[in-house]
């Protein structure tokens, strides 16, 4: 079997080469940006994202961290942090996944199909739960205030990467306040 090292190499490289717009922080091949898309069939649609990726020195025995830098509203999204509430990536990851699952399968289905009983983000849950329409509805305000930005792809990573260092695992550290301008509009 390969060394870690290898398979990191290997699944950043396929990620590259894929459709994927891939930006290394500081040279690293550990931690980097991923403009994300939404999925054409849901509210998410025409909305990009920005994800802050870090391969721990295990992988992909023990899973990456991913983030969400810019706002969007889903149940299983923490909304200040930009965590995301996946089984597949926090609990039951294998080393047969890899970078390109993660994009192209697991995040576009969490999009697809949120789980509002296991919520990071409790008021989208509560809406879902309550009120789809109107949670499509907040979705899609969401995606227009937030995941809008053509630019979002040309920002340099070197910009922002001070004030989103901790933003992976930060649950809930940032007040809410600031309701809608908290986290992550990008400023070009």
């Amino acid at each position: 079997m390969s060394s870690p090292k290898r398979r990191i190499e290997k699944d950043v490289m396929d990620l590259m080469m894929s459709d994927h717009d891939v930006t290394l922080i500081n040279d690293s091949i550990q931690e980097f940006y991923v403009i994300f898309h939404g999925p054409t069939d849901t509210p998410y649609i025409g909305g990009t994202w920005k994800i802050r990726v870090e391969l721990p020195d295990q992988y992909p025995i023990k899973s990456p961290s991913i983030g969400f830098l810019n706002k969007i509203y889903h149940p299983n999204i923490d909304e200040s942090s930009g965590s995301v509430c996946l089984d597949v990536i926090n609990q039951t990851w294998s080393p047969m996944f890899g970078l390109l699952n993660i994009f192209e399968n697991f995040l576009p289905h969490l999009l697809r199909y949120a789980n509002p009983s296991d919520p990071l983000n409790t008021d989208a849950s509560n809406l879902m739960n309550k009120d789809v329409n109107k949670y499509t509805e907040t979705v899609k305000l969401y995606v227009q205030r937030y995941a809008k930005d053509k630019s979002i792809s040309e920002k340099p990573a070197e910009d922002d990467e001070d004030e989103d260092e901790d933003e992976l695992s930060d649950v809930g550290s940032l007040s809410s306040d600031d309701d809608m301008d908290v986290h992550g509009e990008f400023e070009i």
